[in-house]
Parts: structure tokens; C-alpha cells; sequence
């Protein structure tokens, strides 16, 4: 490159570089008077809302709240009014017609309060204002209650004080007449003294588990003859089915047979730890020889 070549590149250096610098002062200008002129409207605005009377002030701080009545209602028919005025939610408003839409009705105050989301502060509020109509009551309360018919079969008229029932002789339905006697402990008496072979004394219910002393009185056991055992013939698997006559009872005897020939009273087993003498005076009535 000649002198001057270099001479107008440098010129066209200097003419560029000096028109650059021209335009960042005029655009810093502009934006100074920019920024300033958009602080003096903002401080402007400021003070005109400042001095604007502030009619709205308290509009979001009294935000309106419905009223709470308490009347009279009843909630099979009670309309959407009225149930919001009585403080109910709109859900639960809604919840109520679609109850009532299924067929679902309020017979009691207290099927109001399976209402969802009712609390128990809201009910106890609300209880004293239900009334229910009769209208949705069950038809049959119009029946009048009338006593059934007494079935003496299976409530049988029970003796009264001195009457009495002979225990050997009677059916389930003559025990039954009893006081304190029931089916049950009927079926177990005529069992106990099938068991037996026949009672002997009235004391022997109380064999019975749990059976009521109390009905005692009311037996009596006239002329007994129970069936008996004839211990010289019988086995030992045969006597012990007596319920008085356990085992070794049983083994003892035989033994006795078996050593002595045979048995003509039961005090020859009074020797025997197994014959202490109430075991002899309670097997006496229902042995034979």
C-alpha cells in the first residue's frame, strides 16, 4: 500500500470512529431526558393518587357474611332457601335433595345429623329446630299395639307358690310351668334322670349344672323306684355306666366277686377307699343283689 492509500484508510478510520462517538452522546442524551421525564409523570401520578380521596378503602376488609337464622324446618321438605339461611352449605344443600331424590327420608332429628360435613356444633344448633312431619313416619304406626295372644305352649302359665310338679312323671311341658324353668334346663332334668334309672330326692338337681336351687321346691318325688343294678351279675363296663359308679368303683367290685363270691350288702365294700359311706347311702337306692 502506497502513502497515499494509507492516507484515506486512516481517513476513513477517523470519520467512522469520530461519527460513533456523535451518536452515543445524542442517544445518552435522550435516555437521561427519557429517565428523567418518566420519574417527574411517576412522582406526579404519586401525589395525585396520594391526594385522590380513597372512597374504596375499606371495601375488601368488610367483605359481607350471610346471616345465620334459626326457624322451625323440617328437612324432607324444606327448600334450598331455607336451608341456606339456616347456614348450611350449598354442598350440603345439594347432598339433601339428592337424599331425597333416592327416596331417602328423615324419620328422626338424629338422621339429620349423618348430613356430611354437619358438625356437631352445627346440629346441636340446628336439633332444637327439627320437626319432622308424622306424614313420614312408617304406616305401621297406625296399627294400634295390640297384646298377642298368650301361646301357652311355648309360655307356658308357671305354678304358683305351694303347687307342685312330681319329678318322674313329668313332661318337658309340665317342667316347664316351673318358675326358673325354661326349656333347657326341662330337657336336662328328664335327661339326669334317665341317667339315674329315677330320682330318689328332690336334692339330686342339683347334680344339674348351675340348675336354680330356687325351683327346688316346687318337685316332689313320690313313691320312687328307680331301675337297679345288680351288682353280682353286671360287668365291669356295665356298672360303670351308672353315673354314680366311676372306674375304680367298678374294678373293685368285680374284684370283690372275683375274691369273695358274691356281694349281699354294700358295707362288705366299706373297707374300700372307694366306698367312703356317703358314696354307699347315695348308690344304696338304685343296687340289688
Amino acid at each position: 500500500m502506497n502513502r497515499n492509500d494509507r492516507r484515506i484508510a486512516i481517513g476513513a478510520i477517523v470519520s467512522c470512529f469520530t461519527a460513533l462517538m456523535l451518536l452515543l452522546l445524542l442517544d445518552g442524551n435522550d435516555s437521561t431526558t427519557l429517565a428523567d421525564s418518566t420519574q417527574h409523570d411517576s412522582m406526579n401520578a404519586t401525589r395525585s393518587y396520594s391526594s385522590a380521596p380513597r372512597s374504596y378503602s375499606g371495601s375488601y376488609a368488610t367483605t359481607s357474611q350471610r346471616v345465620v337464622e334459626a326457624f322451625p324446618f323440617d328437612p324432607n321438605t324444606a327448600d334450598s332457601t331455607q336451608l341456606l339461611r339456616l347456614g348450611l352449605q350449598p354442598y350440603q344443600v345439594r347432598n339433601i335433595y339428592k337424599y331425597r331424590a333416592r327416596g331417602g327420608v328423615y324419620r328422626r332429628k338424629e338422621d339429620f345429623a349423618r348430613l356430611y360435613g354437619l358438625t356437631v356444633k352445627d346440629y346441636r344448633r340446628l336439633e332444637p329446630y327439627i320437626q319432622i312431619s308424622p306424614d313420614y313416619q312408617p304406616a305401621s304406626t297406625l296399627v294400634a299395639a295390640q297384646p298377642a295372644p298368650r301361646d301357652t305352649l311355648r309360655y307356658p302359665h308357671k305354678l304358683s307358690e305351694g303347687e307342685h310338679v312330681v319329678l318322674n312323671t313329668a313332661d318337658t311341658t309340665q317342667l316347664k310351668r316351673v318358675p326358673g324353668i325354661g326349656t333347657y334346663f326341662a330337657k336336662e332334668i328328664i335327661r339326669h334322670g334317665q341317667w339315674l334309672g329315677g330320682y330318689v330326692s328332690v336334692d339330686q338337681l342339683d347334680e344339674i349344672t348351675d340348675f336354680p336351687s330356687s325351683a327346688k321346691k316346687y318337685f316332689v318325688v313320690s313313691h320312687p323306684h328307680p331301675q337297679q343294678l345288680n351288682v353280682n351279675r353286671l360287668s365291669l363296663q356295665q356298672l360303670r355306666r351308672h353315673p354314680y359308679i366311676n372306674y375304680y368303683q367298678a374294678k373293685a367290685i368285680v374284684d370283690y366277686r372275683r375274691l369273695h363270691g358274691n356281694i349281699h350288702s354294700l358295707q362288705e365294700l366299706s373297707l374300700s377307699k372307694d366306698f367312703p359311706p356317703e358314696v354307699i347311702h347315695r348308690l344304696e337306692p338304685y343296687i340289688e343283689y
